[in-house]
Protein backbone atom coordinates (compact mmCIF):
# COMPACT_ATOMS: atom_id res chain seq x y z
CA UNK A 1 0.00 0.00 0.00
CA UNK A 2 1.26 3.58 -0.65
CA UNK A 3 2.13 5.94 1.60
CA UNK A 4 0.03 8.68 0.49
CA UNK A 5 -2.47 8.67 -1.94
CA UNK A 6 -2.69 11.77 -4.42
CA UNK A 7 -6.60 12.13 -5.56
CA UNK A 8 -7.64 14.86 -7.88
CA UNK A 9 -10.61 16.02 -8.55
CA UNK A 10 -10.94 16.93 -12.10
CA UNK A 11 -12.83 19.83 -13.73
CA UNK A 12 -10.52 22.26 -16.04
CA UNK A 13 -8.34 23.15 -18.72
CA UNK A 14 -6.89 19.78 -19.35
CA UNK A 15 -3.16 21.12 -19.82
CA UNK A 16 -2.80 22.22 -16.64
CA UNK A 17 -4.22 19.07 -15.16
CA UNK A 18 -1.10 17.01 -17.73
CA UNK A 19 0.90 19.39 -15.51
CA UNK A 20 -0.08 18.47 -12.16
CA UNK A 21 0.27 15.16 -12.86
CA UNK A 22 3.52 15.00 -14.70
CA UNK A 23 4.46 16.94 -10.84
CA UNK A 24 3.03 14.08 -9.50
CA UNK A 25 5.37 11.19 -11.91
CA UNK A 26 8.47 13.82 -10.98
CA UNK A 27 8.20 12.98 -7.31
CA UNK A 28 11.74 11.51 -5.94
CA UNK A 29 9.79 9.26 -3.36
CA UNK A 30 8.11 6.53 -5.57
CA UNK A 31 5.42 5.92 -2.39
CA UNK A 32 2.20 6.85 -4.11
CA UNK A 33 -0.70 6.24 -6.14
CA UNK A 34 -2.49 8.88 -8.22
CA UNK A 35 -6.11 8.62 -9.29
CA UNK A 36 -7.99 11.02 -11.43
CA UNK A 37 -11.68 11.65 -10.80
CA UNK A 38 -13.24 13.42 -13.71
CA UNK A 39 -16.54 15.15 -13.24
CA UNK A 40 -17.60 14.61 -16.56
CA UNK A 41 -15.79 17.75 -17.73
CA UNK A 42 -17.39 18.06 -21.35
CA UNK A 43 -13.78 18.03 -23.16
CA UNK A 44 -12.20 14.50 -23.44
CA UNK A 45 -9.06 15.12 -23.45
CA UNK A 46 -8.25 13.94 -19.87
CA UNK A 47 -10.03 11.02 -20.75
CA UNK A 48 -8.12 10.25 -23.77
CA UNK A 49 -4.62 10.98 -22.23
CA UNK A 50 -5.30 9.11 -18.94
CA UNK A 51 -7.41 6.46 -19.67
CA UNK A 52 -4.46 4.08 -20.10
CA UNK A 53 -1.47 5.20 -17.93
CA UNK A 54 1.24 2.94 -18.42
CA UNK A 55 1.94 3.70 -15.05
CA UNK A 56 0.66 1.41 -12.82
CA UNK A 57 0.15 3.81 -9.83
CA UNK A 58 -2.40 6.27 -11.99
CA UNK A 59 -5.98 5.82 -12.20
CA UNK A 60 -8.06 7.70 -14.32
CA UNK A 61 -12.42 7.33 -13.11
CA UNK A 62 -14.82 9.23 -15.16
CA UNK A 63 -18.30 10.40 -13.31
CA UNK A 64 -21.41 9.52 -15.71
CA UNK A 65 -22.49 12.60 -15.02
CA UNK A 66 -21.19 16.58 -12.87
CA UNK A 67 -21.56 15.98 -9.51
CA UNK A 68 -20.11 19.30 -8.62
CA UNK A 69 -17.00 20.07 -6.29
CA UNK A 70 -17.60 19.09 -3.26
CA UNK A 71 -19.10 16.22 -3.83
CA UNK A 72 -16.28 15.24 -6.18
CA UNK A 73 -13.97 16.22 -2.99
CA UNK A 74 -16.00 13.55 -0.91
CA UNK A 75 -16.14 11.00 -3.17
CA UNK A 76 -11.72 11.76 -3.18
CA UNK A 77 -11.66 10.83 0.62
CA UNK A 78 -14.10 7.29 -0.16
CA UNK A 79 -11.20 6.10 -2.73
CA UNK A 80 -8.46 7.11 -0.84
CA UNK A 81 -6.64 3.53 0.64
CA UNK A 82 -3.32 4.69 1.61
CA UNK A 83 -3.53 6.07 5.48
CA UNK A 84 -3.00 9.53 4.08
CA UNK A 85 -4.21 11.34 1.39
CA UNK A 86 -4.03 14.51 -0.73
CA UNK A 87 -6.69 16.45 -2.78
CA UNK A 88 -5.24 18.89 -5.08
CA UNK A 89 -7.03 21.41 -7.55
CA UNK A 90 -6.19 20.33 -11.03
CA UNK A 91 -3.84 22.68 -11.58
CA UNK A 92 -1.61 22.75 -8.89
CA UNK A 93 1.71 21.75 -8.74
CA UNK A 94 4.28 19.25 -6.78
CA UNK A 95 7.74 19.51 -6.16
CA UNK A 96 9.46 16.71 -6.53
CA UNK A 97 10.02 16.39 -2.63
CA UNK A 98 6.63 16.87 -1.51
CA UNK A 99 5.74 12.63 -0.40
CA UNK A 100 8.83 12.73 0.27
CA UNK A 101 8.02 15.71 2.96
CA UNK A 102 5.05 14.78 3.74
CA UNK A 103 6.25 11.15 5.16
CA UNK A 104 9.23 12.49 6.96
CA UNK A 105 6.77 15.07 8.77
CA UNK A 106 4.38 12.26 9.32
CA UNK A 107 7.35 9.71 10.72
CA UNK A 108 8.28 12.62 13.12
CA UNK A 109 4.35 12.99 14.47
CA UNK A 110 2.94 9.51 14.11
CA UNK A 111 -0.86 9.89 14.09
CA UNK A 112 -0.85 13.26 12.79
CA UNK A 113 -4.65 14.30 11.13
CA UNK A 114 -3.10 17.11 8.67
CA UNK A 115 0.19 17.89 7.10
CA UNK A 116 0.56 21.56 6.03
CA UNK A 117 4.07 21.78 4.12
CA UNK A 118 5.83 24.69 2.75
CA UNK A 119 3.84 26.57 -0.20
CA UNK A 120 4.53 29.20 -2.68
CA UNK A 121 2.15 30.89 -4.98
CA UNK A 122 2.08 31.16 -8.82
CA UNK A 123 -0.69 32.93 -10.89
CA UNK A 124 -2.90 31.53 -13.38
CA UNK A 125 0.11 31.90 -15.53
CA UNK A 126 2.54 29.81 -13.45
CA UNK A 127 4.80 33.00 -12.56
CA UNK A 128 5.78 33.59 -8.46
CA UNK A 129 2.87 35.60 -7.08
CA UNK A 130 2.42 37.07 -3.41
CA UNK A 131 -0.78 39.07 -3.41
CA UNK A 132 -1.12 40.80 -0.11
CA UNK A 133 -3.04 37.81 1.30
CA UNK A 134 0.04 35.62 0.84
CA UNK A 135 2.29 38.06 2.49
CA UNK A 136 -0.14 38.02 5.34
CA UNK A 137 -0.19 34.33 5.81
CA UNK A 138 3.17 34.16 5.16
CA UNK A 139 4.61 36.83 7.22
CA UNK A 140 1.70 37.69 10.28
CA UNK A 141 -0.04 33.91 10.39
CA UNK A 142 2.15 30.75 9.61
CA UNK A 143 4.93 29.11 12.00
CA UNK A 144 8.50 29.94 10.61
CA UNK A 145 9.72 26.60 12.07
CA UNK A 146 8.17 23.28 12.29
CA UNK A 147 5.13 23.32 14.37
CA UNK A 148 2.28 20.89 15.75
CA UNK A 149 -0.19 22.36 16.84
CA UNK A 150 -3.71 20.81 18.27
CA UNK A 151 -7.32 21.29 19.64
CA UNK A 152 -7.70 24.86 21.09
CA UNK A 153 -4.37 25.83 19.83
CA UNK A 154 -5.38 24.79 16.14
CA UNK A 155 -8.50 26.41 16.34
CA UNK A 156 -7.53 29.30 18.07
CA UNK A 157 -4.76 29.72 15.29
CA UNK A 158 -6.96 29.08 12.14
CA UNK A 159 -10.22 31.34 13.66
CA UNK A 160 -7.54 34.13 14.29
CA UNK A 161 -6.62 34.30 10.41
CA UNK A 162 -6.54 30.78 7.90
CA UNK A 163 -2.79 30.13 7.17
CA UNK A 164 -3.33 27.08 5.37
CA UNK A 165 -3.29 26.30 1.92
CA UNK A 166 -5.83 23.89 1.35
CA UNK A 167 -4.94 21.88 -1.69
CA UNK A 168 -1.53 21.30 -0.36
CA UNK A 169 -2.80 19.14 2.31
CA UNK A 170 -2.33 16.03 3.30
CA UNK A 171 -5.05 14.62 5.64
CA UNK A 172 -5.31 11.38 7.74
CA UNK A 173 -7.27 9.48 5.61
CA UNK A 174 -9.54 8.11 8.76
CA UNK A 175 -9.85 11.60 9.89
CA UNK A 176 -11.30 13.08 7.09
CA UNK A 177 -14.15 10.37 5.77
CA UNK A 178 -14.67 11.29 9.59
CA UNK A 179 -15.90 14.80 8.36
CA UNK A 180 -18.05 16.47 6.21
CA UNK A 181 -18.25 19.88 4.84
CA UNK A 182 -21.04 22.00 6.62
CA UNK A 183 -23.82 22.78 4.75
CA UNK A 184 -24.64 26.79 4.07
CA UNK A 185 -20.71 27.99 4.14
CA UNK A 186 -19.99 27.21 0.75
CA UNK A 187 -16.97 30.04 0.17
CA UNK A 188 -15.43 28.79 3.44
CA UNK A 189 -16.11 25.37 3.87
CA UNK A 190 -12.29 24.42 3.84
CA UNK A 191 -12.09 26.43 7.35
CA UNK A 192 -15.47 25.18 8.63
CA UNK A 193 -14.24 21.25 8.16
CA UNK A 194 -10.63 22.29 9.56
CA UNK A 195 -12.04 23.46 12.83
CA UNK A 196 -14.03 20.81 12.69
CA UNK A 197 -10.99 18.77 13.22
CA UNK A 198 -10.17 20.71 15.56
CA UNK A 199 -12.87 21.19 18.39
CA UNK A 200 -12.53 17.11 17.67
CA UNK A 201 -8.93 16.91 19.03
CA UNK A 202 -7.28 16.98 15.86
CA UNK A 203 -3.53 17.42 15.06
CA UNK A 204 -1.91 19.79 12.67
CA UNK A 205 2.16 19.37 11.93
CA UNK A 206 3.42 22.50 9.57
CA UNK A 207 6.88 21.95 7.63
CA UNK A 208 8.72 24.48 5.89
CA UNK A 209 9.92 22.62 3.55
CA UNK A 210 8.35 24.65 0.61
CA UNK A 211 7.63 21.77 -2.01
CA UNK A 212 3.95 22.45 -3.37
CA UNK A 213 3.08 25.00 -6.27
CA UNK A 214 -0.01 26.88 -5.50
CA UNK A 215 -1.85 28.44 -7.99
CA UNK A 216 -3.94 31.44 -7.41
CA UNK A 217 -6.22 32.92 -9.82
CA UNK A 218 -7.68 36.10 -10.11
CA UNK A 219 -10.70 34.82 -11.42
CA UNK A 220 -11.81 32.34 -8.82
CA UNK A 221 -15.53 31.60 -7.23
CA UNK A 222 -13.88 32.84 -3.99
CA UNK A 223 -12.58 36.33 -5.61
CA UNK A 224 -16.06 36.82 -6.86
CA UNK A 225 -17.84 35.98 -3.74
CA UNK A 226 -15.27 38.70 -2.41
CA UNK A 227 -16.25 41.24 -5.04
CA UNK A 228 -20.29 40.45 -4.63
CA UNK A 229 -19.71 40.45 -0.65
CA UNK A 230 -20.98 37.06 -0.11
CA UNK A 231 -17.97 35.65 1.13
CA UNK A 232 -18.11 38.34 4.11
CA UNK A 233 -21.34 37.02 4.95
CA UNK A 234 -20.78 33.74 4.90
CA UNK A 235 -17.46 34.50 7.09
CA UNK A 236 -19.90 36.70 9.83
CA UNK A 237 -22.04 33.53 10.12
CA UNK A 238 -19.49 31.40 10.37
CA UNK A 239 -17.74 33.47 13.36
CA UNK A 240 -20.53 33.39 15.26
CA UNK A 241 -21.03 29.56 15.00
CA UNK A 242 -17.25 29.03 15.68
CA UNK A 243 -17.71 31.56 19.04
CA UNK A 244 -20.26 29.22 19.81
CA UNK A 245 -18.51 25.85 19.51
CA UNK A 246 -15.65 27.66 21.54
CA UNK A 247 -17.81 28.38 24.48
CA UNK A 248 -19.45 24.81 24.20
CA UNK A 249 -15.83 23.29 24.58
CA UNK A 250 -14.63 25.76 27.13
CA UNK A 251 -11.77 27.56 25.02
CA UNK A 252 -11.48 31.25 26.00
CA UNK A 253 -8.65 31.73 23.54
CA UNK A 254 -11.01 30.77 20.95
CA UNK A 255 -13.63 32.26 21.77
CA UNK A 256 -12.03 35.57 22.29
CA UNK A 257 -10.52 35.16 18.57
CA UNK A 258 -13.96 34.55 16.69
CA UNK A 259 -15.61 37.08 18.58
CA UNK A 260 -12.44 39.58 17.74
CA UNK A 261 -12.08 38.26 13.71
CA UNK A 262 -9.15 40.79 13.77
CA UNK A 263 -7.71 39.70 10.02
CA UNK A 264 -11.12 39.16 9.25
CA UNK A 265 -11.90 42.35 9.64
CA UNK A 266 -8.39 43.54 7.80
CA UNK A 267 -9.19 41.45 4.47
CA UNK A 268 -12.69 43.56 4.37
CA UNK A 269 -10.56 46.60 4.79
CA UNK A 270 -7.95 45.76 1.76
CA UNK A 271 -11.25 44.60 -0.17
CA UNK A 272 -13.19 48.33 0.54
CA UNK A 273 -11.19 50.50 -2.13
CA UNK A 274 -11.43 48.15 -5.12
CA UNK A 275 -15.15 47.81 -4.20
CA UNK A 276 -15.54 51.79 -3.95
CA UNK A 277 -13.91 51.78 -7.49
CA UNK A 278 -16.34 49.12 -9.33
CA UNK A 279 -19.19 50.78 -7.30
CA UNK A 280 -19.88 47.89 -6.36
CA UNK A 281 -23.34 48.85 -3.93
CA UNK A 282 -23.23 45.20 -2.49
CA UNK A 283 -19.78 44.83 -2.42
CA UNK A 284 -19.40 47.95 -0.63
CA UNK A 285 -22.34 47.21 2.08
CA UNK A 286 -20.63 43.84 3.04
CA UNK A 287 -17.13 45.24 3.48
CA UNK A 288 -18.60 47.77 5.84
CA UNK A 289 -20.55 45.51 7.75
CA UNK A 290 -17.54 43.04 7.99
CA UNK A 291 -15.13 45.78 9.23
CA UNK A 292 -17.39 47.60 11.69
CA UNK A 293 -19.94 45.22 12.75
CA UNK A 294 -20.21 42.57 15.34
Amino acid sequence: MAAVDIVIPYWGDPDLLTLTVDSVLAQDDDDWTLTILDDHYPDLTAYERYREHPDPRVTYVRHEQNVGITANFAQAAQRATADYVCIPGSDDLFDPGYVRAVKGAIARHPGVDIIQPGVRVIDEHGEPSLPLVDRVKRRLLAPREETALAAEDLATSLIRGNWLYWPSLTFRTETLRRHDFRDGFPVIQDLALLMDIAYAGGCLVYTPDIVFAYRRHEGSASMAALVGGSRFRDERRYYRLAHRLAVEHGWRRTARAARLRIFSRLHAATVLPGALLQRDVRGIGSAFAHLLGP
